[in-house]
């Protein structure tokens, strides 16, 4: 057996698909995509972006985001007034749809930010104890992160982009 054979770690391989998910976002002002996993098995995913049916932030359905594209509204500012759902907060709901009791036994979030405020008190509330993130995220309780005994770990974009770059060349390949 090759000892050369390369994969990536089951962190790596689910910050993946968090990044594949956030391809779906139709937020203007910032693409995060999540996964919710349990035992190595991908549960939920979920991108930010607008409630199904309503026009999508991009085509102007959330005014706060249009705002703050035009310099009006400074990251952070106004967040009541956004409609657009976090991706965390997609993939929860994902899960209360279909009836998966994500946050039991262990589950694991991986985000390409970490969740605010919102999010990590919904994560906490659904038993949700560890975030893997790629970006940190401006708006950020850790105090309370800390108090409820969630771990976070950072990845390294590197080994991310590594495989992301992996992926590209061999459909380059094949052209």
């Amino acid at each position: 057996m090759s000892s050369s054979f390369d994969r990536p770690n089951w962190d790596e391989y689910f910050m993946l698909q968090a990044e594949l998910a956030k391809l779906r976002s139709n937020c203007m002002t910032r693409q995060v995509g999540a996964v919710i996993v349990r035992n190595n098995r991908q549960l939920a995913t979920g991108y930010n972006g607008t409630p199904p049916g309503i026009k999508n932030c991009f085509e102007g359905g959330c005014k706060r985001c249009q705002l703050r594209m035009e310099g009006k509204i400074e990251s952070g500012a106004s967040l009541d007034r956004c409609l657009c759902n976090h991706a965390e907060a997609n993939a929860i709901m994902h899960c209360a749809i279909l009836g998966i009791e994500a946050g039991i036994k262990g589950a694991i979030l991986y985000t390409t930010f970490v969740p605010c405020l919102e999010c990590t008190k919904m994560a906490i509330t659904i038993g949700i104890r560890k975030f893997v993130c790629l970006d940190a995220y401006p708006e950020t309780d850790y105090d309370l992160l800390k108090e409820a005994g969630v771990e976070v770990i950072s990845l390294d974009k590197n080994k991310i982009a590594k495989w992301a770059r992996e992926l590209v060349s061999k459909y380059e390949k094949s052209e």
